[in-house]
């Protein structure tokens, strides 16, 4: 690959880097492309070089925020030395990890700004929901694994219990940010228990 190219790559990696950190914390709406671009130390004249538009980078953002977290999950996923239902705990529990950082403003752009940008764009919308359905196949492959293994049963199809228990963690994530408490997740990680029969 030629210098420039990989220069261009590494600076499109520091402003999407960059954003990662501010957005999750304030969202997006409320953050500028000029406090974006001063965070990653590129001038202010040469975001358009690297993105077509606001949506178009709000696109890139989520789609890197996801390829980031799903091979994270693929690590936590994939312990051979484990049963399913371990690995599926491992992934609630850093799960509950993440979310406990910053009184429980964590570190998720799906809970940060699923509401927010779903209604401004499309194309963010649709990343958010790519990137959401590629967890949930996660989750629908590893049930199934844990009830070909013996270590999980579960009352309904793998894929209805696996949307059931990402929409619990997404829901139980927002209500920890309202509450500063990780009560919700603390409840949600007993009826995860429950829906898993552990």
């Amino acid at each position: 690959m030629p210098a420039t190219t990989t220069r261009s790559a590494d600076t499109r990696r520091n402003i999407l880097d960059a954003a990662q950190r501010i957005m999750a914390h304030k969202g997006y709406s409320a953050v500028g492309l000029n406090e974006v671009l001063a965070e990653a130390a590129v001038p202010k004249g040469s975001f358009y070089h690297y993105f077509a538009s606001k949506d178009a980078f709000g696109e890139a953002l989520l789609k890197s925020y996801f390829d980031e977290y799903l091979a994270d999950m693929d690590r936590v996923l994939a312990q051979p030395t484990q049963s399913a239902a371990e690995r599926l705990m491992a992934y609630w529990q850093l799960w509950r990890e993440t979310q406990s950082f910053d009184e429980c403003q964590g570190k998720c752009l799906a809970v940060k700004l699923g509401a927010e940008v779903s209604d401004l764009s499309e194309p963010m919308r649709l990343a958010l929901k790519e990137g959401t359905g590629a967890i949930i196949d996660r989750l629908e492959r590893t049930i199934t694994s844990g009830l070909t293994d013996g270590s999980i049963a579960i009352d309904g199809a793998p894929r209805e219990t696996a949307q059931v228990l990402y929409d619990m963690w997404l829901g139980a994530s927002v209500m920890a940010k309202i509450h500063r408490s990780l009560e919700p997740l603390e409840a949600t990680t007993a009826m995860t228990h429950r829906l898993l029969h552990l």
